[in-house]
């Protein structure tokens, strides 16, 4: 996010500095897939990179449809592009390419990067932000913008964390048909499963609890990918492989507040959501360029002020908020393991794809944000 922003803003008359924990060219977390909404498409159009990245035949992979639906229960809604008038509802981009082609194009302007830098903390007066490197040395900058949520520590902002005891384990899954660009979206009784095409595979998330997560990395392939067609039922049933398994703890992790004089959080600084419905990497892109646009908008004495940053709190609170719901209400109401709750949960899917307003609003939230 830190990269998109200074991307936004490389044209405005303001001395830009950016600080990467990362060495030139490399990856903080290695590589992995990033499900990018059509509003983010659009962002990085405007940033200039998406068509470095579409030219890469490896890089991008279009989601043209969305099928949802729940497991031990009736029920599906199927969103498709067409409906919509859209090239695609989303894409899977690698997170690697993506890095590469903004570091390519920010070095095609007068942003200064410093790689290697480790960031401990930000520490705000009226007049300065001061940003602590691990190295003992201290930036100062009328604006400080915190996009990572790994590294510094904001005077003043506290970090709530909620640990939804569940596991995500990923992996790359071979289907013995292909993908035809459709994504699968599975409610289980432990928690969503979600297969995203990408390239010539499927791009698996499985949530379980963190007892069966562990299990899962253990079994033998062919019981991995039986248990997977277990899950989808009559949805998807042609798994034939997988490899690449790894996995992760899941929580909600968000700052309060999200700005405070002299700096701004944008980005995993700002929100770690749930992966369900793949709104986090939007929402923080979303966080980017409206800061952008409030920066290159703002006079450049009054960058980083009271009411510079008031006026961008006010710009992004509808939009975080209810993303925040967004998702962590998504993963209450599928992830509770309650028979009588399947009706209701059936009904509302079967509604949503029955009442084309209703899913209109639904397929909005999902490419633009709630």
């Amino acid at each position: 996010m830190g990269a998109a922003l200074a991307l936004a803003i490389a044209d405005a008359d303001l001395d830009v500095v950016a600080l990467d924990a990362r060495a030139s060219g490399d990856t903080l977390r290695g590589d992995r897939s990033l499900a990018i909404s059509h509003g983010g498409r659009l962002i990085l159009e405007r940033l200039g990179v998406w068509r470095t990245l579409a030219a890469r035949c490896d890089a991008v992979t279009p989601i043209t449809t969305i099928d949802v639906s729940q497991a031990g229960g009736f029920g599906v809604t199927t969103l498709a592009a067409d409906e919509y008038g859209l090239p695609a509802l989303g894409y899977v981009v690698s997170y690697r390419a993506l890095t590469q082609a903004l570091d390519a194009a920010l070095a095609r302007t007068r942003t200064v990067v410093r790689y290697g830098v480790d960031v401990r903390a930000v520490r705000t007066t009226p007049e300065c932000a001061h940003v602590e490197t691990g190295a003992g040395g201290t930036v100062r900058a009328q604006l400080a913008v915190v996009a990572d949520g790994a590294g510094a520590v904001v005077q003043g902002v506290r970090r709530t964390r909620r640990d939804y005891a569940q596991t995500a384990v990923v992996a790359k899954v071979a289907t013995r048909q292909g993908h035809g660009n459709v994504a699968y979206e599975r409610f289980t009784a432990s928690g969503p499963v979600a297969l995203l095409p990408e390239g010539d595979h499927y791009g698996l998330i499985w949530t379980l609890p963190p007892d069966t997560a562990a299990q899962a990395l253990t079994w033998p392939e062919a019981t991995f990918i039986a248990e997977l067609a277990r899950v989808f039922g009559a949805r998807r049933d042609d798994f034939v492989g997988a490899v690449d398994r790894r996995s992760f703890p899941l929580a909600l992790e968000y700052a309060q507040p999200t700005a405070v004089q002299r700096c701004a959080l944008v980005g995993n600084a700002a929100q770690a959501l749930h992966p369900i419905a793949g709104q986090g990497f939007n929402l923080g892109l979303r966080d980017a360029y409206t800061l952008a646009q409030a920066i290159n908008a703002a006079p450049p004495a009054t960058l980083g002020s009271h009411a510079f940053i008031a006026r961008y709190v006010a710009r992004r609170s509808a939009d975080r908020n209810l993303g925040l719901t967004f998702t962590d209400g998504l993963v209450r109401l599928f992830a509770a393991d309650r028979a009588w709750l399947r009706w209701p949960r059936g009904i509302g899917l079967a509604l949503l794809d029955a009442l084309p307003p209703a899913k209109r609003i639904f397929t909005r939230a999902m490419l633009f944000g709630p």
